[in-house]
C-alpha cells in the first residue's frame, strides 16, 4: 500500500536537524511552540475575502428588471417568473464562484461566464413557460430582448461594485508581511509596493537572516514580527514559495490564527493549482491558504476517527496473530517505529510491522528501498505482499498523526531532496497524510516517479471530497483482493 520500505527502530528526534547536501534540513516544531510568537488574547481581526452579497443583489435586481420590461403589465405571474430566473442565475452563478470576487475585482474578466448563464437562465425559463402555459410562451424576440436588458444590467450593476472595492484597495491597503528568503521576498514586497491596485501594502520582510539592508525592514525573531504585526495592523501575509510554507507552518498558522489572510506567491514558476484560484497580484501567480481548513476536515476527521477505530476493533485478532507469528519467525522487536513528516511539515512516528533490519540509523534514514526481498524471512515477505504490514498505522489515524487518505508521509531526509528538486513536492503537506491515497490507487508505489506523485496528491488536495476519499478506499480495497506488494 505504500511506497516506501525502509525502517527503522530509531525514536522520533522531534525537532533536531539532519543534514543533506551539506545543508541543513529542519524539522518544523509543534505548532504551540512557533518561535515564542503570541498575540493578545483578545486581538481576533478576521480577514475574509469580500462579501458576494452585493453581487447577488445586483444579479436579482437584473433578473427583476429584465422581466418587468419584457413582460410589462400584461402577463401575469411576473413576480414567480422573475424569482425563477433570478433563482437559477445565482444558482448558475454560485456553482461559478461568480459570488466570490477575486482579489483585484475587473467586470470584463467575468463577462463571458455572467452573459453566458444569462442566456442560459433565459432559456430554461421560456422552456418552463412554454411547458406550464403554451398561450403565454415568450417569443424569441422577448427572450433575446430579456437577455440583453438582464446581461446589460448586471454588467453595470457589477462594474460599479467592482469600481468601489477598487478604489477601497488603493485607499486602505492591507499592511502584509512577507515571509521567505530575503533576497527573494525583498524582491516580491518591492513589486506589490510598486502595484499599490492590489490593495497589499508590504511593511515588512520575516527571514532566517536578515541579509542586506535595502528595502523593507527584515525580521529575524519572533518578538520583531510580533511588535511589527501589531504596529502596523498585518492583515495579510504573502508566503514566497512552498518550501517557506511548510519550513515556516508554525508561524505561519499563529499569524492565521491573529486574524492574517495568507497568501502564497509562487514567485519563480507557474503554479500548480489546477482548480481555479490561483489570482494575479504584482504579476506573480497568488494562492489564498487556508491551513486550518477546517470546514473540510471536521467530516474527514470524523470519518478517519469512526473507520480507524472500528477497524483497529475488528482487526485487532489479526494484529495479535501477526505479531506473535513475527516474533517467533524473525525475533524481537515486533513493531518498528520511524520518524516521517506529516501536516504542515510537523514530524510524527509512524508505525508498522518489523520486516526488514537496516543495518544502522543512517541506512534507515536515507536508503530508498530494502534489499533484495529473498533476504528477509517467509512471514516477512508475506506481510509485505498483502500489505498487513500497514495495519499499524490504523493507530496513527485514530491518534491525529494521519488520515485514512492522502498523501503517503516520507522521511525528513527525502522530504528535503524531493522538495529542492520538484515543484509542488512540499504543498503535498497541505493536508494530513493517509495510509492510501491518489497517487497509490493510481499505480505510482515503489519506485514510480517522485513528480507524477507529487502531482496526483496535489490534484487530489485542490479537489478534495469525501465522494473521492470514499473512491479511494474502495480502489484499494479492491488492490488488496489481488495483493501485488509494494
Amino acid at each position: 500500500m505504500t511506497a516506501e520500505r525502509t525502517e527503522s527502530t530509531v525514536p522520533s528526534s522531534g525537532g533536531q536537524q539532519r543534514e543533506f547536501g551539506g545543508t541543513s534540513v529542519s524539522v518544523a516544531t509543534p505548532r504551540e511552540t512557533a518561535g515564542g510568537l503570541t498575540f493578545p488574547a483578545g486581538r481576533r481581526p478576521v480577514a475574509r475575502p469580500p462579501s458576494g452579497l452585493p453581487l447577488l443583489a445586483v444579479d436579482g435586481g437584473a433578473a427583476l428588471l429584465a422581466v418587468l420590461v419584457i413582460t410589462g403589465g400584461t402577463t401575469p405571474g411576473r413576480p414567480l417568473m422573475a424569482a425563477a430566473l433570478a433563482l437559477a442565475v445565482a444558482w448558475l452563478n454560485t456553482r461559478a464562484r461568480l459570488y466570490r470576487p477575486p482579489a483585484v475585482p475587473a467586470v470584463l474578466d467575468e463577462l463571458p461566464a455572467v452573459c453566458g448563464r444569462i442566456v442560459l437562465g433565459w432559456c430554461v425559463l421560456g422552456a418552463g413557460v412554454a411547458a406550464h402555459s403554451p398561450d403565454q410562451a415568450l417569443t424569441a424576440h422577448e427572450l433575446a430582448l430579456g437577455c440583453a436588458l438582464q446581461s446589460a444590467a448586471a454588467c453595470v450593476g457589477r462594474g460599479t461594485v467592482h469600481w468601489h472595492r477598487r478604489r477601497a484597495l488603493v485607499r486602505r491597503p492591507s499592511t502584509a508581511l512577507v515571509v521567505g528568503p530575503a533576497a527573494g521576498a525583498q524582491r516580491v514586497a518591492a513589486a506589490f509596493l510598486r502595484h499599490p491596485g492590489c490593495g497589499i501594502r508590504p511593511v515588512g520582510v520575516v527571514a532566517d537572516q536578515g541579509g542586506q539592508t535595502d528595502g523593507l525592514p527584515v525580521l529575524t525573531t519572533a518578538e520583531e514580527v510580533r511588535r511589527a504585526a501589531l504596529q502596523n495592523g498585518v492583515r495579510c501575509v504573502l508566503v514566497v514559495g512552498s518550501h517557506t510554507r511548510t519550513e515556516r507552518a508554525p508561524l505561519l498558522r499563529t499569524l492565521e490564527d491573529g486574524g492574517c489572510a495568507l497568501w502564497e506567491v509562487d514567485a519563480e514558476s507557474p503554479s500548480y493549482d489546477r482548480d481555479g484560484s490561483t489570482e494575479l497580484l504584482a504579476g506573480f501567480a497568488c494562492r489564498r491558504l487556508e491551513l486550518t481548513r477546517r470546514q473540510e476536515t471536521l467530516g474527514k476527521r470524523l470519518v478517519d476517527i469512526v473507520v480507524s477505530g472500528t477497524l483497529l476493533l475488528l482487526v485487532s485478532p489479526l494484529l495479535l496473530v501477526c505479531a506473535v507469528v513475527l516474533r517467533l519467525s524473525d525475533g524481537p522487536g515486533v513493531v518498528f517505529r520511524q520518524e516521517r513528516i506529516g501536516r504542515d511539515g510537523l514530524p510524527f512516528t509512524l508505525l508498522k510491522f518489523r520486516t526488514h533490519r537496516p543495518a544502522d540509523a543512517h541506512e534507515a534514514a536515507t536508503r530508498w528501498s530494502v534489499a533484495n526481498e529473498q533476504e528477509m524471512g517467509w512471514f516477512c515477505r508475506f506481510l509485505r505482499r498483502t500489505s498487513l504490514d500497514e495495519l499499524l498505522q490504523l493507530w496513527n489515524v485514530l491518534r491525529g498523526d494521519m488520515s485514512l487518505v492522502g498523501p503517503r508521509p516520507e522521511r525528513p531526509y527525502f522530504v528535503a531532496k524531493f522538495g529542492q528538486s520538484y515543484p509542488g513536492y512540499a504543498a503535498r503537506h497541505r493536508m494530513r497524510t493517509g495510509i492510501t491515497g491518489l497517487a497509490q490507487v493510481t499505480g505510482l508505489r515503489g519506485d514510480t516517479s517522485i513528480e507524477d506523485r507529487a502531482r496526483f496528491d496535489n490534484a487530489y488536495i485542490d479537489n478534495w471530497s469525501l465522494w473521492q476519499d470514499f473512491c479511494i478506499l474502495v480502489r484499494t480495497a479492491a488492490a488488496l483482493v489481488r495483493p501485488t506488494g509494494s
